[in-house]
């Protein structure tokens, strides 16, 4: 990981377009300038594996800590047992203490590779690029404090410093209660525990600074408030802004569903394609978002026009695999994209699903191996696909959705296509 100095944070994140908010950034850009920063950002576990949404995060975490501060990523282990109401239609289904605790395991995964974490059991260890400083990153779960609370006392103490009225008055409250859609008294105490987080992260660690997503304004600016209160301290809040794509659909969202940072959830050659199926028009701000390439590289390779921006396109996917997968399985992935667009051929990474002969019996439909295959959603869209001539079987134009593959059909592998970019195999089961 190369260094930065620490002056270099709030520069570097306004100019790649991290920034949406700050409660008092010249008092911040201050605040950094006199010594190492710890700040944090909130993770709930209500899914194994962290996806592209929380990659824009994860990314202004690293940026954090190259520029000498340190970032704390905090696990939800006890706010996941309410749910955050924030912008959601409904209650957040109520997950298991175990279910959580499974989550975390496989959200832990991800972090390791774009933090470098500080080992407690030891010195820190040296680095002649530690700008000086101890910085490794922490990982704490909130469970730690908010499961030993002793509800009176926490009534007595925290709950007097919030007023009803003005936590009915956040938009991410307001916007809920003002459809006539119902809010549960416990998402209500939610944002309670989320500035209590804060709270207790600048007690134990001396954390002046939480950051999230835009839509986490509120909560944040409640733990600022508490903190102040209970403590006089001065601490800050941090945004980014909620990101869509160029065509205004959710970033992170593709029609085979979420876009997972897990290996064993999303193929690395699957969340290479995602990049690489990047549109015109996000490629330089994809660039500076999620790489480390310079941004006057950024800008160059996003202003690049017709078939030049999808060489852009290749360094996106490149890059924010390596980060996420290592370099090996960028060039894997590229190297089967080639295969598969540029020769036709199989290529060995792509998405496959194994079928044995008792779950192929006298026959599976076409529209069933393309749903399950995750190249469609369902089969109305598979469907559609054939009736708008985008699908394939080994790369012929496929119409006849009623068409039954036989195990017979996959003494060697079936090769779908959706469109020109989404490809997977079939195969049968030893």
């Amino acid at each position: 990981m190369t260094y930065h100095p620490k002056s270099d944070f709030l520069r570097i994140i306004i100019e790649r377009g991290f920034l949406a908010d700050c409660t008092n950034l010249q008092e911040l850009d201050d605040y950094l300038n006199k010594g190492m920063v710890t700040a944090y950002i909130g993770y709930d576990a209500t899914a194994s594996s962290l996806h592209v949404g929380h990659l824009l995060n994860i990314m202004l975490l690293r940026w954090f800590q190259k520029t000498g501060n340190q970032p704390i990523t905090l696990m939800g282990g006890g706010t996941t047992k309410v749910g955050d109401p924030s912008f959601r239609a409904d209650e957040r289904p109520l997950l298991t203490s175990e279910q959580i605790d499974a989550n975390i395991d496989g959200m832990q995964r991800v972090f390791a590779r774009y933090l470098d974490y500080k080992d407690e059991g030891k010195a820190a260890p040296s680095s002649s690029e530690a700008v000086g400083h101890n910085n490794g990153a922490l990982m704490r779960n909130n469970a730690e404090w908010l499961d030993q609370l002793n509800y009176l006392e926490f009534l007595r103490d925290i709950g007097r410093h919030f007023s009803v009225n003005r936590m009915l008055s956040f938009e991410s409250v307001k916007s809920r209660l003002d459809r006539e859609q119902s809010l549960s008294f416990l998402e209500f105490n939610y944002m309670i525990l989320q500035a209590y987080d804060f709270l207790e992260l600048n007690r134990r660690y001396g954390c002046v600074l939480q950051m999230g997503g835009s839509d986490q304004w509120g909560n944040i600016v409640n733990g600022i408030d508490l903190t102040r209160r209970v403590l006089d301290n001065e601490i800050f809040g941090l945004t980014t802004p909620l990101l869509t794509t160029s065509d205004g659909k959710k970033m992170g969202k593709s029609q085979g569903g979420a876009i997972w940072l897990n290996p064993d959830m999303l193929s690395p050659y699957e969340f290479w394609q995602f990049w690489r199926n990047t549109t015109d028009a996000d490629t330089g701000r994809f660039l500076k978002l999620y790489t480390e390439l310079p941004v006057e590289e950024c800008n160059r390779l996003g202003a690049l026009e017709g078939s030049d921006i999808n060489a852009a396109k290749i360094i996106l996917a490149n890059e924010v695999t390596t980060l996420l997968h290592g370099a090996e399985a960028a060039a894997a992935a590229e190297a089967t994209a080639r295969e598969v667009f540029e020769k036709g051929g199989m290529g060995d990474d792509l998405p496959t699903l194994e079928l044995s002969a008792e779950e192929i019996g006298d026959g599976i439909s076409i529209v069933q191996l393309f749903v399950r295959s995750g190249l469609v959603g369902t089969g109305k869209e598979a469907k559609r696909l054939f009736a708008d001539n985008g699908a394939k079987v080994n790369d012929t134009d496929h119409k006849d959705a009623g068409l039954l593959i036989t195990a017979a059909d996959l003494g060697t592998p079936l090769k779908l296509s959706a469109g020109k970019k989404r490809h997977a195999l079939v195969t049968l089961k030893a």
